[in-house]
């Protein structure tokens, strides 16, 4: 940190040299400016061998301080937009008990240059490059200058994308397998729809983990959320598949007390109406479907027989085929996911 001031009371007459530099010992013998850091939360001097210090006055009586130093400075982050984020970090210094009409800060250029970038190594941030402001900052004690240094850092996501964002999404795609098993593999099925979510719940805990623990949503816990909702949506669509199915298959009570008998009566006015006898409940479902009545037993917006896609209950309501909902869902579910990654990637990065 260099500071460069005129001290008229240093000025001296030298014929051999214009500038004198001294060591460290004589810097507690001049003034020296307060500045202090605003933002700091804590600072070290080097002192290692001797105290990192430079001090050279000029015969004009200008003096130019420097010191090496490590700062540790407060910055604000904003993560909604995390890991896609991007910040700009101040370091803040003026003078700590001189005010604007006793001391004028004043930047040596108009911007501020970094030395050679290859030496700035940050893990997790590209450097994008520095600015710096003067202002003027109002206090019951008087108008202080203030100057500021801005860091402008961009944040590296590839960490986040191997760590999160791909194993999501080869997740959310493993749970879509399940609509290509058979729906009456039920153990199959249950134990890819329990792992999924499973490991959706892992991962959303890992992220989280990486986190600070801030009370908005960021852009890694939406994405997160979202893909854990699509693997649950996926158990869900089997379960419904599976009741449905189950509901077909079953016959209501009261026939069942007629598979009892060794013939069954025609009914009158069903829609169904066997005449031979049936040894079996898996005779009776292959053979026959129990009445289905108009507007008694198909109330739902899901059809499940055959005889109920006719009638005035129909009107104003849409047809779903229960038994090929296994079929819409091959191609709901990656057209949702990949019209809702268009949405997301172009929302983060581009706007």
């Amino acid at each position: 940190f260099a500071q460069t001031w005129v001290d008229t009371r240093l000025r001296f007459n030298s014929s051999s040299s214009r500038r004198l530099t001294l060591n460290s010992n004589m810097v507690g013998l001049i003034w020296l400016p307060d500045t202090i850091f605003r933002n700091s939360k804590n600072a070290d001097s080097h002192w290692i061998t001797t105290p990192n210090q430079l001090l050279r006055i000029w015969n004009n009586g200008k003096v130019l301080y420097t010191l090496r130093m490590t700062i540790n400075a407060e910055c604000q982050l904003q993560l909604h937009n995390f890991p896609m984020d991007e910040h700009s970090c101040p370091l803040v210094f003026s003078s700590y008990g001189y005010p604007r009409d006793e001391i004028v800060y004043k930047w040596s250029r108009n911007s501020v240059e970094t030395s050679d970038q290859k030496y700035w190594r940050l893990y997790q941030f590209d450097f994008m490059g520095l600015r710096n402001t003067t202002d003027v900052l109002t206090t019951t004690a008087g108008e202080y200058v203030v100057m500021s240094v801005y860091f402008d850092l961009s944040r590296r996501m590839g960490y986040f994308t191997i760590q999160t964002y791909i194993p999501c999404i080869l997740t959310v795609v493993l749970s879509w397998v399940s609509f290509w098993i058979k729906s009456d593999a039920t153990p199959a099925r249950t134990a890819l729809g329990i792992t999924t979510v499973l490991t959706m719940t892992t991962l959303s805990t890992v992220a989280r983990n990486s986190l600070p623990r801030v009370s908005y949503v960021t852009a890694m816990d939406l994405f997160v959320t979202v893909c854990f909702l699509f693997v649950f949506a996926a158990m869900i669509e089997y379960a419904m598949l599976n009741y449905y199915s189950y509901s077909i298959r079953r016959p209501p009570a009261k026939m069942q007390r007629l598979l009892s008998t060794t013939v069954l009566l025609q009914l009158s006015n069903s829609l169904c109406r066997p005449v031979q006898a049936y040894s079996s409940f898996n005779d009776y479902d292959d053979n026959c479907l129990y009445e289905c009545l108009d507007g008694k037993d198909c109330k739902s917006f899901f059809c499940c027989y055959e005889e109920c896609k006719e009638g005035g209950w129909r009107k104003g309501r849409i047809h779903v085929n229960i038994g090929e909902l296994d079929a819409y869902s091959r191609v709901f579910f990656p057209t949702s996911f990949l019209l809702f990654n268009i949405v997301y990637w172009v929302s983060y990065l581009y706007l």
